[in-house]
């Protein structure tokens, strides 16, 4: 009888034996943590940019698919960015799809193809909670390295201009969102599109 096929694992790296001068061990490990971490993030929100692109449907379609593309470059660049920080750390960074599944703690995007206001409704959220954890990796390396810190900062105003073009779409002129209150991509898509639906009438 032929053996069971053995689980495929990302590889692994050895602890680093240095990293950027000026920093001690322990720091430049735990800023390298904390980077991973944003690498997976902004790994897996660049194809999240890409699949909505893709599968954005509606009267409203062609500002939506054109307005993302720009994003899903800016968003690439700050994968790059932050793998290269990570090595410099004299750490490797992993951005392997078998490493990416195992050490997320959320699901995939939720939707497929699908109208412009569930689509906005649902990446408006993925927006909020990525750059909540963007500001949270901030406060973690602020201390230890303002190098990595300045980089981070910068990658959340970026961010938050590409929430912003998002969240214009789901604003009425007196400020309100249509996604207000909540908390999952499925309930900000259906809320997202009632408020549409409703503009409509």
């Amino acid at each position: 009888m032929a053996s069971a096929p053995q689980q495929k694992k990302a590889p692994t790296s050895a602890k680093a034996q240095f990293t950027v001068p000026g920093l001690g061990q322990q720091d430049g490990s735990m800023v390298a943590a904390v980077l991973q971490e944003r690498l997976v993030a902004l790994i897996d929100l660049g194809l999240t940019l890409k699949h909505v692109h893709w599968n954005v449907v509606g009267p409203t379609f062609i500002g939506v698919h054109q307005m993302l593309d720009p994003q899903v470059d800016g968003v690439l660049a700050m994968v790059d960015t932050t793998a290269e920080r990570i090595a410099t750390l004299g750490t490797s960074p992993n951005g392997l799809a078998g490493n990416m599944v195992t050490t997320r703690s959320w699901d995939d995007y939720s939707l497929n193809r699908a109208l412009v206001s569930e689509h906005l409704g649902a990446l408006e959220l993925v927006y909020v909670n990525l750059i909540k954890d963007h500001r949270k990796a901030i406060e973690k390396v602020s201390d230890a390295d303002p190098v990595t810190e300045d980089m981070i900062i910068q990658q959340t105003a970026a961010l938050e201009q590409y929430h912003w073009f998002v969240r214009a779409h789901l604003e009425s002129a007196s400020g309100s969102l249509s996604t207000a209150g909540t908390s999952t991509e499925q309930q900000a898509s259906k809320a997202a599109a009632a408020s549409a639906a409703n503009g409509r009438k």
